[in-house]
């Protein structure tokens, strides 16, 4: 037998995405969207939450996310940022007079844990670590409903992609600019639940497309259903990791979907808007869209060298 002693090439190291964003299963959540101060270098928002330590790790069950304004993070880091990826600049405006609105911040910051006292320890002390430089734009609160339905009754995600398969979809490729990141959009949909809960089940479920009971697909589902409206297989797969957020009295969704490629997120609501088949998504009749954000959310190795710190 020959033993081939040539020397190998070392296997290449993976480019580790933001740990938070695969983190299933955390109990409680908090979105908090910044803008910079008026007389501040945007660059040196990019800088200090770069250097949060602990956004990167999981550490007392709490995990940390951060994203910034595409074109920011392309003037700060011009040789890390896909090319092609924008914020939410203008409103989108669909057929009947439906618009999701444009509310694009600098930079955002989704906490996760285990409970919502240490993700509001969290929140403190990152609000207080960027109180020089930026304000506080937006800021919400998640949880759970019965362990993965949203606020309408019928399970959210059903079209997601598992563990082992959701980098492939969410995440850029390496070799690419921006390899490890992603494009993140953040959308706040506040529900009518008066006239959602007048419907009757099978009305609900012509309009989500899917069983509300166990969310099997409809055979023959309308067009206009959500499903049909958002069907993965014509725009591309994405991986959502959507929340309720609000009160018994004021209450909706929180739409987090992180893709590899900003237009199949673009596309998918333009679908919702009726621009694509003129066909506008029956479920926006009953939910409303109060902000739209896209975010590109970095890899960790590329917030390290931002930040100073050398990765190990």
């Amino acid at each position: 037998m020959v033993i081939d002693k040539t020397p190998q090439d070392p296997p290449k190291r993976m480019i580790a995405p933001q740990s938070g964003i695969f983190a299933l299963g955390t109990a409680s959540h908090a979105y908090l969207e910044f803008d910079v101060l008026t007389g501040r270098n945007p660059k040196e928002l990019v800088v200090t939450i770069s250097s949060l330590r602990e956004p990167r790790t999981t550490m007392g069950g709490v995990n940390l996310v951060a994203g910034f304004r595409p074109e920011l993070w392309r003037e700060t880091v011009p040789d890390d940022a896909p090319a092609e990826v924008a914020g939410f600049n203008k409103d989108l405006a669909g057929i009947e007079g439906f618009v999701m609105p444009a509310t694009q911040h600098d930079a955002v910051l989704w906490i996760s844990g285990s409970a919502y006292d240490v993700v509001f320890e969290v929140a403190r002390k990152a609000i207080t670590a960027l109180q020089d430089l930026a304000s506080v734009a937006d800021e919400t609160s998640s949880w759970p409903y019965k362990h993965d339905r949203d606020l309408t009754g019928f399970i959210d995600g059903s079209e997601n992609p598992s563990l082992i398969d959701a980098p492939d979809e969410a995440l850029i490729e390496e070799g690419q600019p921006g390899a490890g990141g992603t494009v993140l959009l953040l959308q706040k949909w506040v529900h009518n639940a008066a006239e959602w809960e007048s419907l009757s089940v099978e009305a609900q479920e012509r309009v989500i497309g899917r069983k509300k009971l166990d969310s099997v697909e409809c055979e023959n589902k309308s067009p206009d259903s959500h499903v049909a409206s958002t069907d993965q297989d014509r725009f591309g797969k994405i991986f959502r990791r959507n929340m309720p957020y609000g009160t018994v009295t004021n209450h909706g969704t929180m739409f987090v979907g992180f893709s590899a490629e900003q237009q199949r997120l673009a596309k998918m609501l333009e679908s919702m808007a009726g621009l694509t088949t003129g066909v506008r998504d029956a479920l926006t009749r009953y939910t409303k869209p109060l902000s739209g954000a896209y975010y590109f959310v970095p890899s960790t190795e590329s917030l390290r060298r931002v930040s100073g710190e050398t990765s190990s």
